[in-house]
Formats: structure tokens, sequence, C-alpha cells
């Protein structure tokens, strides 16, 4: 899917580092421009199109985090990738509940970074099939064509991801969904045996649709298998029971 009608924009402080990968991603076919600060990006991408921003997390001044909440904020449908030193749970959850789309640890392989380019491309970019316009469950209403998500009539933020994540899970309602069904559905064909990296955008996911995280009554964990999207207004919907070995979904 590489094509110079792609841009992608590389955001960080290393000057050899911020060079050479756009250096290597215009080599691959991609439109590709770079910036030293997350006060550049933003100033980039309010004045110019941008399809997937590269963002690095740890910067002087604003800093990673901040821009991609300023970024996703100030162009919504942008794909946000996260490119971090880090490699604790809690940075990566910090970064998707910020609005990033995917994260990358330094060091990569440039290979890896070109195939979760292409598969949130493909996402972002895919149309979807004809379904309702609008899903409800409970006191949820996803509008599909406007991509808002409502809440007791409180529109409640998505990132891209996020909101894809939540179409799948409530187009196949009291169905369990495998791990990696969900994996290569939202993320591409690349994917499938990351259910740790799922986990995470469930947590973040849960933490803006559920009264209480800790115990959901709309994505139950089906143990050992995947997530089933429960309807708690459905009488007929019994929740899965917990399993102690997914403490870190909640």
């Amino acid at each position: 899917m590489s094509s110079p009608n792609i841009s992608i924009l590389v955001v960080d402080d290393d000057p050899a580092f911020r060079h050479g990968l756009r250096a290597s991603l215009r080599t691959s076919g991609f439109g590709a421009e770079a910036v030293r600060s997350a006060e550049e990006a933003l100033e980039y991408v309010r004045e110019r199109p941008v399809d997937i921003v590269l963002l690095d997390i740890s910067m002087p001044g604003m800093g990673g985090l901040e821009a991609c909440r300023r970024i996703r904020a100030a162009a919504p449908q942008i794909g946000i990738i996260m490119l971090t030193v880090r490699d604790a749970a809690e940075d990566k959850v910090l970064a998707l509940e910020g609005g990033a789309d995917d994260y990358v640890t330094k060091p990569f392989h440039f290979r890896e970074l070109v195939a979760r380019v292409q598969a949130l491309l493909r996402r972002t970019r895919a149309e979807g099939p004809a379904v309702a316009p609008v899903l409800r469950a409970g006191n949820l209403e996803l509008h599909l064509e406007q991509r808002i998500l409502q809440k007791a009539g409180k529109e409640i933020h998505l990132s891209p991801k996020e909101f894809e994540l939540l179409v799948l899970l409530m187009e196949h309602k009291n169905i369990p969904l495998l791990h990696a069904k969900i994996l290569r559905t939202i993320w591409g064909p690349e994917y499938g045996d990351e259910p740790d990296y799922l986990r995470s955008y469930v947590k973040t996911l849960r933490k803006k649709i559920e009264d209480d995280p800790a115990h959901p009554e709309y994505i139950q964990t089906e143990p050992w298998v995947g997530y089933r999207f429960r309807d708690p207004s459905d009488p007929n919907a019994v929740p899965a029971p917990p399993d102690p070995h997914e403490v870190e979904d909640v």
C-alpha cells in the first residue's frame, strides 16, 4: 500500500533517527516529512493533510503523550503510532488512552514498522459492510456513519482503533470472538498471537464505556478464548464467569 500519496509525519527530537526514518519511508514509496518537536507536529497537522503520524513518546517540551492527545483532538482521523524506548505495560496503556492507534518499541525492524503502518492504513481506509447506521446496547449508541459513541446521551471520545474494536464486538453481540480473530480483523493478517496487546485496548475501552471497569457489563472476558459483547438490557444475556488469569483486563 506504499504510495507517495500517503503522507507520513515523523516526529522525533533525535536528528539522525528522524532523518534516517524519513529517508527509509521515502525509499519505500511513502510521502514522508519530519519535524523535531511536538509543537512543530501540531502546527504541521493543522496546516497540511497527514495520514499517519509516527510520534516519539519521549521528547523535551510538550512530550509525545500530550502531543498525541492534541493531535487526536485536532484531527481525529489521523492514524497515530507511538515510537517508544519504553516497554512497560503502563506506558503503552497511557499511549492508548491518549488516543494512539498503535505503538512500536525501539529499537524496531523497519519492516515491522511498515507492516504496522500498512495495517493501520487498511483499517482506516477500508469501507465497512452495509450494516445498521446505529448499534445500540444498554445505554450505548454507536453511530457508524458519524463515528460517534454516546453513553446515556453523552458523547464518549474513542480513538479510531477503539471505535473499530467496539463495532466488531457489538456486531457480534453474545458471540465469543477469539483473540486471533479480533486481532486479524482490526489490525490485519500480520497479527493474531498478541493477546496482551489486545488486552491493553480492551482495558482502555472498558474505562470509557463501563460504569465499573473492574466488573464490566458490556465487554465480557471468555476465559482462555477471547471476548464477548453483552447487552445488559437483554434479560437473556448471561455474564461470562470471571477469569482469574486475566486480571489485567480491568
